[in-house]
């Protein structure tokens, strides 16, 4: 069992990240969807057989370990501490009422042999594995219809060891789509702070038709020209809170979806209710990404205080014919940009489609998007607001937004099948945002 020493040292280090979460304060925050919580019992990895020393393959450990957790629960539940140590291990999954703590210098590892690593069913929201059709591989940490989980620490990392799987799709010789690093499905109440997530083999954080969802104070790191490692993708979800994270990664650092075409109208959960707030980070593709899978719908989007370096689009809202679904009521405010390619891109003709069968017919809709006070210096281009034709992008505004360094070559504002304002917009954007007051809806945003 762990010593009562070891035991003292967690709840000590919990201590400072309860006050982080904010329990006493009247600040919306956070800690008001799931707060940090003590577990009455703490138990040890090493309890269990693993060996940290970055050769022992400790797969049977942990499932020995959340096996333990899961049936002989304890009321309060269980932390499972992962001390110092290079901790090798397959893909594994986690239970209800546990904490996964990682220790300061604990690195939880992804083995790189991928011969049998585990299938799942696709998502029901695409039809498919998002790259190739069929099963997909088991994201590294998973949970699937689970609820009261932390995972937190003193900025412990997970790595997925994902060079294996990138220069697989590279060669083109995936049989599967590759494993998120971790992903939470039909689940609730989970929050994710104080870890460090790098070198996913796809997509980095993943959750999936949950509810309650709290992820700050986390990093996520993947090379530049690592393929698809989106840092943060919450997927047909609600009520969910991104804050205080640095993300830098080779795609989106946080892209918000809702399913994929004909399967993504037939599941029919939109993403609502998602505050993403002080972020920071570098991509060559997107900062701030809504889409492209959006057929389940996404509304009620606040996006604050951003701070985007060295990265392909600023704003990035992305749709297609055949979609379906819609994109509305998204308030993007307080966001700097340096060295970036695009400064805002609203498009309605990205992303691909699953299989032929889409419906060609479901035209998505795009309202009530709000973005201001964004300041950008070096900026190549300043932005493109191209909607589709016969379903325009409708009450679009922009407000307070100054961007510097336009290249002059590339040109200025480009947009089509769009209506809305613009307010304080430097360069001057396009005749199809009109600039007068009269645009109550954007007038009340300055």
């Amino acid at each position: 069992m762990v010593p009562f020493q070891v035991w003292i040292g967690v709840v000590v280090a919990l201590l400072p990240l309860l006050l982080q979460c904010g329990l006493a304060v009247t600040e919306v925050s956070c800690a008001d969807v799931v707060p940090m919580k003590l577990r009455r019992e703490v138990i040890s990895i090493t309890d269990f057989g693993a060996v940290g020393d970055g050769k022992t393959l400790n797969t049977w450990p942990f499932k020995k370990a959340i096996y333990r957790i899961q049936h002989m629960r304890k009321r309060g539940g269980t932390l499972l501490y992962i001390p110092p140590g290079v901790w090798l291990t397959g893909s594994f999954s986690l239970t209800s009422h546990m904490t996964l703590y990682l220790a300061r210098g604990a690195l939880i590892k992804s083995t790189q042999d991928t011969r049998n690593w585990p299938l799942v069913d696709p998502l029901p929201s695409y039809g498919r594995g998002r790259e190739l059709p069929g099963k997909r591989y088991m994201s590294f940490i998973q949970g699937d219809g689970i609820s009261d989980v932390i995972i937190t620490g003193e900025n412990g990392t997970i790595d997925g060891q994902g060079e294996v799987w990138w220069n697989m799709w590279r060669k083109g010789s995936l049989h599967h789509t590759r494993p998120n690093l971790l992903e939470f499905k039909n689940s609730r109440d989970i929050l994710i702070s104080n870890t460090v997530f790098q070198n996913s083999p796809f997509w980095s954080i993943h959750p999936v038709y949950c509810s309650n969802v709290v992820i700050k104070y986390v990093t996520v790191l993947a090379p530049y020209d690592s393929p698809n490692t989106d840092g943060i993708d919450p997927d047909s979800s609600s009520n969910v809170c991104i804050e205080d994270a640095h993300i830098t990664t080779g795609d989106d650092l946080v892209a918000i979806k809702s399913g994929w075409d004909e399967y993504g109208i037939a599941y029919g959960r939109p993403s609502s209710g998602i505050t993403i707030r002080r972020l920071t980070g570098s991509s060559p593709f997107s900062g701030i990404a809504i889409g492209s899978e959006t057929s389940g719908g996404v509304n009620n989007i606040l996006v604050e205080n951003i701070n985007l370096y060295n990265t392909g689009f600023g704003i990035h809202i992305k749709t297609n014919v055949g979609r379906g679904g819609y994109i509305r009521n998204v308030t993007v405010i307080n966001v700097s940009m340096n060295k970036v390619r695009q400064a805002i891109r609203i498009a309605g003709d990205a992303g691909d489609h699953p299989d032929e069968y889409f419906n060609r017919y479901a035209v998505p809709t795009v309202d009530g998007v709000t973005i201001k006070n964004v300041l950008g210096v070096d900026i190549q281009q300043p932005g493109s607001i191209e909607g589709i034709r016969g379903s325009p992008f409708t009450r679009v505004c922009l407000s307070n937004v100054k961007l510097w360094g336009v290249r002059p070559h590339y040109g200025s504002w480009r947009c089509t099948d769009v209506s809305g304002a613009a307010l304080g917009v430097q360069p001057w954007p396009c005749s199809e945002l009109t600039n007068t007051v009269t645009a109550g809806f954007c007038s009340s945003a300055l």
